[in-house]
């Protein structure tokens, strides 16, 4: 069985008891940070090996290392193959700089795009200006409705009830 199928059975196993499920998470949610905090300290390092090797030199069990690569995926410049991924898969962490936070403020992870390590890839109106597009991004704009009575938006200079709202 794959990795990513291990990692998913046990991480969003709905028969699990709510507070060892919360356990499990924020336990999680630690080890992440501290992974975070090596890549994002050397941002331009080319991080590759088997998953195996990066969960030995991240000092993480290899179910902690896929539940990293799960998390991480979107955000790779060239993303790893995590569905069929086994313990020898060669896979990568060099990840898209921007992307990276972005995902971060969308996943609402403050602990993560927090980080005092983005002081030094980008200055904090930059930041500032990611976190406003990521979260713009997921605002719907409702146009104004247009009245019965409204010139038709179509152009044709009759009333909306006698064009297009028939």
């Amino acid at each position: 069985m794959a990795l990513l199928e291990n990692w998913q059975k046990v991480a969003y196993n709905e028969k699990t008891n709510k507070q060892e499920l919360q356990k499990f998470w924020q336990r999680y949610f630690l080890i992440e940070k501290g992974v975070y905090e090596q890549l994002l300290t050397n941002p331009d390092e080319k991080v590759e090996g088997t998953v195996k090797e990066l969960a030995q030199k991240y000092d993480l069990s290899i179910m902690d290392m896929t539940g990293f690569l799960d998390g991480i995926n979107d955000s790779l410049i060239e993303p790893n193959p995590i569905e069929t991924m086994e313990e020898d898969t060669v896979v990568n962490l060099v990840f898209d700089k921007e992307k990276l936070y972005k995902n971060m403020v969308e996943a609402r992870a403050e602990w993560l795009y927090e980080l005092p390590m983005w002081d030094n890839i980008f200055d904090k109106e930059t930041q500032h200006n990611l976190f406003l597009e990521q979260r713009k991004s997921g605002t719907v704009v409702v146009g104004k409705k247009v009245g019965r009575n409204d010139p038709c938006p179509c152009g044709s200079g009759k009333k909306y009830k006698k064009c297009c709202g028939r």
